[in-house]
């Protein structure tokens, strides 16, 4: 018996021990969990009693250089409903269909719909929200919101872009400088019931939202608004696809302007601009991104006669040119086993390489291509910045396409000379020419001037690589006056604007394949041409009838200079009746 109740003891005891370390194991956890971590678990308890909604920040607004907003915001309205907290479904059913434009049915299916919050309709008109609210429907949030609205509608639409329905950049300038623009988002803490009802007389925890950063852009809107105007009637005009012109500094790469017509409504970015046939959705998109797309920087084309400019710098900058050589001109030239021919057919017979220059004459042209050779026009074109992208500051820039320089034979080098058999975008172009006619410096093309916060306080300039020396300044002065001459008494003529000195080059490119009919009409012109500050391309996209460049393209950059030169400040240096080359 003695052994039975020692027995007994023992394991009592070894009970008693066994449930006091469980009881000191469970009284240490609690006490880790209520002191250790009650905080979090606080926060966790507070979490399933909180329902968050979100406070919009306003989007920064996109400037013109003298402070013209080109693209701002409109207030709008995001319409939600929470399940638990709905008192009368069929009236809100009814009264939402009946405000928003929504069926029945849609609504029924998210007002029904168990969880927490369902949206039913964002960007909605602030005076539509304002009659929702009036209601004082149980379960209806009118939350505010913004919606990108753009006051010029088509200005620029291609170099702007547009955003999406989170007010996310989209394209263009939208999307490229999203980080600068964008806020952060505000937000509103209520507390509700364990069914997820709000309860009334408790404090709402809430967190501003912080506006976006403006934008300040190069774009001068008086400029950009005239020369759209002089695209679109010289599209209709010229019954072409379409027409784009650049204006820009050529000292320092900033662009007044960049038009390329037909341009289409950012308030309305998915209505195509242009009636297009299609059959499905995917061919719709295409044909939207057909409409998006920046042929300025997102398309490649042969320049044509315009390039003769970087082919007589090269030549120049090698030393096998000077101006007054002589060539001879009949009609073609027969570079191995291809005849070339000139636009004259008759030829122009002997003239000096101004004379050349100025007619525009192919044979002379391949003549100076051959002194310069494959490789050092190579590096001219690499100094000029025609073998990579420009790095202007818009998504999707394409680059040249070029043969490689190990594969140019003779005859393809001589073709090359007077700009065909290659492709370079017409951002390309106006900035190796801006290094051609401003001493030699290769700039950098660009929208950005600098970023300010809601206050006013300007955070951030931007700044942009410039080479400098690419070419000479002597040569950068021989081509300034070789290109005056092409405008004074040339094939450039039509570009001359009465009191001002300006430069230039006309071109004709066709496009492929070969005898298709199709063309690009384009001129480039300088002004002054002494001291350039202005810089144009004008390019008409496969024109109907007359398709010259010193025919059609031509008085266009005369017409805009008209206008855009003494808004500039740019006085003229004589009268119209004394012409200073005379």
């Amino acid at each position: 018996m003695t052994g039975v109740k020692t027995y007994n003891r023992k394991k009592m005891l070894i009970m008693f021990l066994a449930i006091f370390a469980v009881a000191m194991f469970l009284i240490g956890r609690l006490g880790y969990i209520m002191i250790g971590q009650g905080a979090y678990y606080s926060e966790k308890a507070q979490a399933l009693h909180e329902r968050e909604r979100a406070i919009k920040a306003p989007r920064g607004r996109i400037l013109d250089r003298n402070g013209v907003v080109l693209a701002g915001n409109r207030p709008v309205c995001t319409i939600s409903v929470i399940h638990s907290q709905i008192t009368e479904p069929e009236q809100v059913i009814a009264v939402l269909s009946r405000e928003l434009g929504i069926s029945e049915e849609d609504i029924r299916a998210k007002v029904e719909k168990i969880s927490s919050r369902e949206k039913i309709k964002s960007n909605v008109d602030k005076a539509v929200a304002d009659e929702i609210r009036s209601y004082h429907l149980d379960g209806v949030m009118v939350d505010e919101d913004y919606k990108r609205y753009y006051p010029f509608d088509n200005m620029a639409s291609k170099v702007l872009g547009f955003t999406g329905a989170d007010n996310q950049g989209i394209v263009g300038l939208e999307v490229e400088y999203d980080s600068v623009l964008e806020g952060t988002d505000g937000y509103i803490l209520t507390v509700t019931d364990a069914n997820g009802i709000e309860l009334a007389n408790t404090a709402e925890a809430r967190q501003e939202p912080v506006a976006g950063n403006d934008l300040y852009i190069s774009i001068d809107s008086n400029i950009q608004a005239y020369v759209q105007q002089e695209a679109e009637k010289t599209l209709i005009a010229k019954e072409a696809i379409g027409v784009s012109i650049i204006v820009m500094n050529p000292k320092n790469g900033e662009i007044y302007a960049m038009v390329n017509a037909p341009e289409y409504n950012l308030n309305d970015p998915y209505t195509l601009n242009v009636e297009v046939s299609y059959t499905n959705e995917a061919e719709k998109q295409d044909a939207l991104n057909r409409m998006w797309r920046n042929f300025c920087i997102n398309d490649t084309y042969e320049p044509g006669s315009i390039f003769k400019t970087v082919t007589a710098t090269a030549a120049f900058e090698k030393g096998v040119l000077s101006v007054e050589d002589t060539f001879v001109c009949p009609g073609y030239r027969i570079v191995g086993d291809r005849t070339i021919r000139c636009h004259k057919t008759t030829g122009h017979g002997l003239e000096t390489f101004r004379q050349g220059i100025m007619n525009s004459c192919n044979p002379v042209f391949m003549d100076v291509g051959a002194r310069v050779g494959t490789e050092d026009m190579y590096h001219t074109y690499e100094q000029l910045g025609l073998m990579s992208r420009t790095g202007i500051d818009l998504p999707g820039e394409a680059t040249s396409i070029m043969h490689k320089q190990e594969d140019v034979k003779e005859v393809d080098l001589a073709i090359m000379s007077f700009g065909q058999s290659f492709q370079i975008t017409p951002m390309q172009l106006i900035t190796a020419v801006s290094a051609i006619v401003n001493g030699g410096n290769l700039v950098t093309p660009h929208f950005g001037l600098y970023a300010e916060d809601a206050e006013g306080n300007r955070i951030e300039t931007f700044e942009y690589p410039v080479e400098e020396g690419v070419i000479s300044e002597e040569t950068s002065a021989i081509m300034r006056d070789l290109l005056e001459s092409v405008v004074a008494e040339g094939s450039g003529r039509k570009g001359q604007v009465e009191g001002y000195r300006i430069a230039g080059k006309t071109a004709t490119s066709e496009k492929l394949p070969r005898g298709n009919g199709k063309y690009i009409s384009s001129f480039i012109g300088i002004a002054p041409a002494d001291d350039p500050q202005v810089i144009t391309l004008v390019l008409i996209n496969e024109p109907t009838g007359v398709y010259y460049g010193g025919t059609i393209a031509a008085p266009v950059a005369k017409r805009i200079y008209e206008n855009i030169l003494p808004y500039l400040g740019i006085e003229a240096v004589y009268e119209a009746d004394t012409p200073e080359n005379e």
